[in-house]
């Protein structure tokens, strides 16, 4: 058995990710104040905050598209420990956490009569020693509660076996368990050899962008200014002349201007009106780059196509985020089936063999949702598979194909 690190180094392992973590919630939560090149800005809008929600867009369309269904051959009860633990909030917190975070935990103890409960903690308040093979961790430390301070007022320590707590205003104490690793499972998102912990999906790129963005938008909100009142002019007035307040004199409907000694009269004339187009052209050329990036459209950044959209064609357009939805789908399956595993451990006192649990297969809803025409396609390609195959194609098989739910 490798030798722990112990619980200073994880605190200070969170202490330098924490940063990080919090700057993407910032982009989700579109809180971060975009850094302002001065230059075209005057300088009482300097801090005037223009937000834009590209970066939680691009979060929100692949979490919304992954709804975990149930675990095939079930044979451990995973399917009624996730039931009992709110399992629909239980698995879209978890899975958006991680999405933003790169990587966030489930946090496994037991009630008063031995029930597993599960909560899922974001990165920013946990982490750990990951084993790269099984994805467990061999040591973890989480950040169970804070004040309003942010201060902790409960922290904890996961080795295998026990659970050690630490409460601000109380004796640390342990709680011990049949748990085969530690009672925090890390549910990450395209982990590699690299970043174990994996990558979030606000990615560096995705942040410039945005940030790009919303200074394009912020300096067309000062053009608009030009744009709806341009400049005016006056040539050739006596220096004896009285100018009338500017204001009143841009809305009066009737202005007068008298000759002077010599007989000559003032000129009047407007600047060329300023063009918003150019910030149009930018801002789509930064919703361009953004796409591309994510996996997303230019109609998913809000610039809406003239001609409608066939289910075949939004399909094809996405191409991208179907492969980066099924890549979310293996890694995020095996971080639940994990956390499933020990709750199923916690549940029966039972040190199981995890050989066994890996045969649990996770089931996901359908990425897109068919139309009524491929449902009809998809029907009679099953009614031709049936007749070369008999048995091959079941009412769950077409379920989860289609996500069309019939008695089965």
């Amino acid at each position: 058995m490798a030798q722990l690190k112990g619980m200073p180094y994880l605190k200070k392992k969170l202490k330098e990710k924490k940063t990080r973590v919090d700057l993407r919630y910032e982009y989700y939560e579109q809180k971060k104040l975009t850094f302002d090149f001065g230059i075209s800005t005057p300088p009482d809008l300097r801090l005037w905050m223009t937000t834009l929600g590209w970066c939680a867009k691009a979060v929100d369309s692949l979490a919304d598209r992954l709804q975990f269904y149930k675990f095939d051959y079930d044979n451990y009860g995973l399917n009624e420990i996730f039931a009992m633990n709110n399992r629909d909030t239980l698995f879209d917190s978890a899975i958006l956490s991680a999405l933003i975070s790169s990587c966030c935990f489930i946090y496994i103890y037991t009630d008063d009569k031995g029930t597993p409960k599960m909560q899922v903690i974001d990165g920013s308040n946990a982490t750990g020693v990951i084993d790269p093979v099984t994805g467990l961790l061999t040591e973890g430390y989480a950040v169970l509660e804070r004040d309003q301070s942010g201060n902790p007022t409960l922290e904890a320590y996961f080795i295998t076996g026990a659970t050690e707590y630490f409460p601000k205003d109380g004796n640390p104490y342990t709680v011990g368990n049949d748990a085969p690793a530690p009672l925090l499972v890390p549910i990450i998102n395209r982990p590699d050899a690299k970043r174990p912990f994996g990558h979030s999906r606000i990615s560096r790129a995705c942040m410039s962008i945005q940030g790009s963005a919303v200074r394009t938008i912020k300096r067309s909100e000062i053009a608009a200014e030009f744009y709806s009142y341009p400049q005016k002019y006056i040539t050739g007035l006596s220096e004896d002349a009285e100018l009338a307040d500017n204001w009143k004199a841009s809305i009066s409907k009737m202005l007068t201007f008298t000759k002077d000694a010599d007989g000559e009269s003032p000129k009047l004339g407007q600047f060329t009106q300023q063009s918003m187009q150019p910030f149009t052209d930018q801002l789509r050329m930064f919703a361009s780059a953004f796409a591309g990036e994510t996996g997303l459209t230019l109609d998913d950044l809000g610039f809406v196509s003239d001609n409608p959209t066939s289910a075949d064609a939004i399909k094809a357009s996405h191409e991208n985020l179907r492969l980066a939805t099924r890549k979310a789908q293996r890694d995020f399956g095996n971080g639940f089936r994990n956390a499933g595993y020990l709750a199923a451990c916690l549940r029966d006192k039972m040190d199981y063999n995890r050989n066994e649990i890996v045969k649990e297969l996770p089931v996901w809803e359908p990425i897109f949702e068919p139309d009524i025409s491929q449902i009809g396609a998809i029907a009679d390609a099953t009614y031709k598979i049936q007749q070369s195959l008999p048995g091959y194609l079941t009412a769950e098989t077409f379920r989860e194909i289609t996500g069309l739910r019939g008695n089965l």
